[in-house]
């Protein structure tokens, strides 16, 4: 706008202009004008919003966008949680362990990098089912790599995606070996609404004496200053039912015959619970220490 403001000030006080004839005057007027109102449609057209097609684009094609998902150690796999049980060691040392067990698939649906997605990751899917229990894009992304319908599909963002192309199987013996630490991760049991006893492991009050503060939270925060409650205060509320990880689990045993995973000590939820199973992150082994 300002540009064009200055064009129609040279062009007004040109030495022409002042000895011009009524006509010309005239046709100066129309012609700032005119470009006047062009500068108006250019500082308009700057301000409009992007198009959606633009907003919509895949994240690599867009400036500024970042990916917020963190790395994984390596490729895991998904599983069901069958129960826990003890395991005798050769030398009779008896280990608490759960057995994970594998439904069909863990097959590769999609490898994304960084030229179609703007980052490198492997999608895997988990579980068969039946087709109507999918919509029709679920079964149009699974039929692409030949996939059978599955419920489940998960990412996993590694540094390189060489190696892993669509309809791959995954094999529970060539990711984990005896020995390996794993992170294991998956909802909890959900408990429901629980006091501060059992939710925060708060002590209880006096139950004789005249006491009338047995099982009660207590003091919540001060009267006049500050006059109401801290955010994040520990308080009865619902309880489990969240994503929850177990980190540097040991893997006992792979078998291969029974399709299962023997780790050391307990996994989040309860038998028959959705499991995602990944190496663990070691700093300095298989993460960066910065």
């Amino acid at each position: 706008m300002a540009a064009a403001i200055v064009s129609v000030s040279s062009i007004c006080l040109s030495p022409s202009s002042s000895t011009s004839s009524p006509a010309q005057e005239m046709q100066s007027v129309v012609s700032t004008r005119s470009l006047s109102f062009q500068g108006l449609r250019a500082s308009k057209a700057l301000q409009k919003p992007l198009p959606v097609a633009v907003l919509f684009q895949k994240p690599s094609l867009r400036k500024g966008v970042t990916i917020s998902m963190s790395y994984e150690a390596g490729m895991g796999v998904m599983g069901t949680k069958v129960g826990m049980m003890t395991y005798f060691t050769d030398v009779g040392e008896a280990i608490p362990v759960t057995v994970i067990g594998f439904r069909e698939g863990n097959v590769v649906t999609q490898v994304k990098t960084d030229l179609t997605d703007g980052y490198n990751s492997v999608q895997i899917g988990y579980r068969r089912v039946r087709d109507r229990k999918l919509t029709k894009p679920e079964l149009g992304h699974l039929s692409k790599c030949g996939a059978v319908p599955l419920r489940h599909l998960q990412e996993f963002r590694l540094t390189s995606v060489d190696g892993f192309e669509p309809g791959q199987k995954l094999s529970i013996d060539e990711l984990f070996k005896e020995g390996d630490l794993v992170d294991v991760s998956g909802n909890s049991i959900g408990k429901g609404f629980q006091g501060g006893i059992k939710r925060w492991n708060f002590r209880r009050g006096p139950m004789t004496h005249g006491s009338k503060s047995h099982r009660q939270l207590g003091s919540i925060g001060a009267g006049t200053t500050p006059g109401r409650v801290y955010p994040g205060k520990k308080m009865p509320g619902r309880m489990g039912g969240t994503k929850t990880k177990i980190r540097k689990l040991e893997v006992i045993k792979v078998d291969t015959e029974l399709r299962t995973l023997i780790v050391k000590g307990a996994v989040p939820g309860k038998a028959g619970n959705l499991l995602r199973i990944a190496p663990a992150k070691i700093v300095g082994k298989n993460i960066p220490k910065s």
